[in-house]
């Protein structure tokens, strides 16, 4: 855990460095920029002194709209929302907003349901980023931090939960290689150890969410430097 003596963004090793993101995301393509999912695509989480209040897909938006003063974003993410909800109600007006940039958050809620069929839910989120992908949007997937420290859960819910969650890593990193998305791997991040948590102990607090945008800035920008002219690729 931070000490408070050197706790807030600026002294955080895991979140970005001033002038980071405007470097890594300068020239980017994106203008219409829309987020799919459940209560992380929301960005729900407890403020933390020294953080912005704000969450990691709105701060995402903010250091695009840097580069592009014509940028609109589009967050379609409700909390207690299963995938096939998701597909079910966001994906539709997320394909009508026409983005060139999405990300698909979701899963999270499935893993706490009752019954967790990881087969369906990777069925579900193949359908949502195929159906972006194919219409031409570049699409951010995410392995999410791990931690099932909630004092509410026994030792078998929390074995369970552990079990689920390594499951969900499993199928989103396999989607994300074959559906060629910007995928943001949090699931090993060193900063799962330390204190992200909200009190609820399921959902990331504001120091999460800025670690979370920050992975997220840098692998758009590591996308960006893959991609330019000079190595001949097209984007």
């Amino acid at each position: 855990m931070l000490s408070e003596q050197a706790s807030g963004e600026a002294a955080d090793p895991y979140c970005l460095r001033e002038g980071e993101a405007a470097r890594v995301l300068a020239g980017h393509p994106w203008q219409r920029f829309v987020v799919v999912g459940d209560s992380v695509a929301e960005g729900i989480g407890d403020a933390v002194p020294g953080y912005p209040d704000e969450p990691w897909a709105a701060r995402i938006a903010r250091e695009l709209a840097v580069h592009r003063t014509d940028s609109v974003y589009l967050n379609l993410g409700r909390r207690n929302t299963p995938a096939a909800q998701v597909r079910a109600t966001q994906l539709e007006p997320a394909l009508a907003f026409r983005p060139d940039l999405a990300l698909v958050a979701c899963g999270g809620y499935d893993i706490l349901r009752r019954v967790f069929d990881a087969a369906a839910l990777e069925g579900e989120l193949r359908a949502i980023v195929a159906a972006l992908r194919d219409q031409g949007s570049d699409v951010i997937t995410v392995s999410m931090f791990g931690g099932t420290s909630s004092p509410r859960l026994s030792e078998a819910a929390r074995l369970e939960l552990e079990h689920r969650l390594t499951a969900l890593t499993a199928l989103t990193r396999r989607l994300a290689a074959e559906l060629g998305t910007l995928h943001v791997d949090l699931a090993g991040h060193p900063a799962s150890a330390t204190d992200i948590f909200s009190r609820d102990g399921r959902h990331g607090n504001r120091r999460c969410h800025a670690i979370s945008a920050a992975e997220a800035v840098r692998r758009l920008g590591a996308h960006l430097s893959a991609t330019t002219p000079a190595t001949g690729a097209a984007r």
